[in-house]
């Protein structure tokens, strides 16, 4: 049977995962942020499922590596925590069980025959940093998350060659100071951009970091994973037409164009400089931003996001929002994951593409994570107790068309990464939803492949299908 679709040679058929979302907290030195907050509010998360023994990855990794080779795995990434690999958070002295942990794992990963991929910050930031200095508000824990990216660097460049700094930056922005669904949940819109601007340069200097240690003259790459969430106009209109410009400078440009080009998009430092919520920076910490952009881009992409002209422009709100730009425009028709509130539009993958070909010097990218999250996946197992997840298997199809049309029209893709390999533990939400090509009894913490997982085995075999 030949392939319909085939992907360029080398590609990497692969999956994601995070160090707070499957190894549990076995050991770990330090607190995270998400640690804490299951301390004081369990109730916030579902079914009060914290982060203690999550996948329980600490202490299963040999055994859950072997399952990732054996669905065909060619590549997998995860994160090393800054709260278990850092005894001393001010100095950067490394832990000696972390060390341990993450040797092994990677060369586990190696064993398998996967290409690690490991990533620096996955929402993971230790609560004593939030405590004593305000967490990504201070130019101090920048330079405390450099120390931790160098001691990571020094200990595993020598096998692992591709790292990220971080996933999902615009989400610590969001959750922590925007939208309340991460702690400290802050509403502060001057904060906020603040967090932004530091976590950008926090990412240009452990760049900065990983360069002058000269680990990308031994083969290595550094980059950092965005979740892209294109912002769709209502309609054509000039004003609908400005209101997604206007999310999308917000929600992804203000990431992706200084990892890329090195500067922030000049229409978001205006709207920012107008609002007066524009952050605190140096022109020597403008300069570290533009000198160290990134080697490869990963593209988390899970739903598009609708927009349309603001039908009432309120003045005096108490916070600046970026909402103030925008409304939320409910697409008739459209088709939604019920079980994530989240809409499928398999399209945006080409757009994406094309938009990093035509905008982004088509810099190397891959897609770091696209997954359905589903609840109560038990009722879809057969006779023989394998979950029949044949919804999961049709949505990576569809997204994998478009990429592929993406790809076959010039874009740099060189990758496709699941979320997630074995269901993990997700932030609030905790096991509600879930997303592995490997199914976890969280009961007896017993692992079983779903009908995915065959799949994927059959694609990164043919590279394709």
């Amino acid at each position: 049977m030949s392939n319909k679709y085939t992907f360029p040679k080398g590609f990497w058929w692969g999956s994601a995962t995070s160090g707070p979302q499957s190894e549990g907290n076995f050991n770990k030195p330090h607190k995270s942020v998400f640690d804490y907050w299951y301390e004081i509010e369990p109730e916030a998360f579902f079914n009060k499922v914290g982060p203690e023994v999550t996948s329980n990855f600490y202490n299963s990794y040999k055994e859950d590596l072997a399952m990732l080779k054996e669905i065909g795995l060619n590549s997998f990434r995860t994160s090393i925590q800054w709260t278990r690999l850092i005894k001393d958070l001010e100095t950067g002295e490394p832990d000696k069980d972390a060390i341990r942990f993450y040797n092994d794992v990677i060369d586990e990963t190696i064993k398998n025959g996967m290409v690690p991929v490991m990533n620096l910050h996955h929402f993971d930031l230790p609560v004593e940093l939030y405590d004593k200095y305000s967490g990504w508000e201070s130019k101090h824990v920048v330079e405390l998350f450099v120390k931790f990216a160098e001691t990571a660097f020094k200990l595993f460049s020598d096998r692992v060659k591709y790292w990220t700094t971080f996933n999902e930056p615009m989400v610590v922005v969001e959750g922590q100071y925007i939208y309340q669904f991460h702690y400290p949940k802050v509403v502060d819109g001057k904060k906020a951009m603040q967090v932004l601007y530091n976590i950008n340069l926090a990412s240009a200097k452990a760049i900065k970091k990983f360069r002058e240690l000269g680990f990308n003259k031994e083969g290595g790459q550094i980059g950092i994973v965005l979740n892209l969430t294109p912002a769709y106009p209502r309609s054509n209109s000039e004003e609908d037409l400005n209101a997604s410009k206007i999310a999308d400078t917000i929600f992804n440009y203000s990431f992706l164009d200084p990892a890329v080009k090195g500067e922030f998009p000049s229409l978001l430092v205006e709207l920012l400089k107008e609002d007066d919520v524009l952050w605190e920076g140096t022109g020597e910490e403008i300069d570290i931003i533009k000198e160290n952009t990134i080697d490869f881009l990963g593209v988390n992409y899970y739903q598009p996001r609708r927009v349309m002209a603001k039908k009432y422009i309120v003045e005096d709100e108490e916070y600046w929002m970026p909402h103030k730009y925008f409304d939320y425009y409910d697409m008739p028709g459209k088709r939604m994951n019920p079980y994530r509130g989240w809409e499928i539009y398999p399209q945006s993958m080409y757009d994406i593409a094309i938009n990093i070909r035509d905008n982004y010097n088509n810099i190397p990218w891959y897609i770091s994570e696209n997954g359905m999250g589903v609840e109560g996946e038990e009722k879809y197992r057969d006779e023989n107790g394998e979950i029949q997840d044949v919804y999961r298997i049709e949505f990576f199809e569809e997204h994998l068309q478009y990429l592929h049309k993406g790809i076959e029209e010039g874009s740099n893709c060189f990758g496709f990464h699941s979320w997630t390999p074995i269901d993990c533990w997700s932030w609030s939400n905790a096991y509600k939803n879930r997303y592995g090509y490997i199914g976890l009894d969280l009961e007896t913490q017993t692992k079983k492949i779903k009908k995915s997982g065959k799949w994927i085995k059959e694609v990164s075999k043919n590279n394709g299908f």
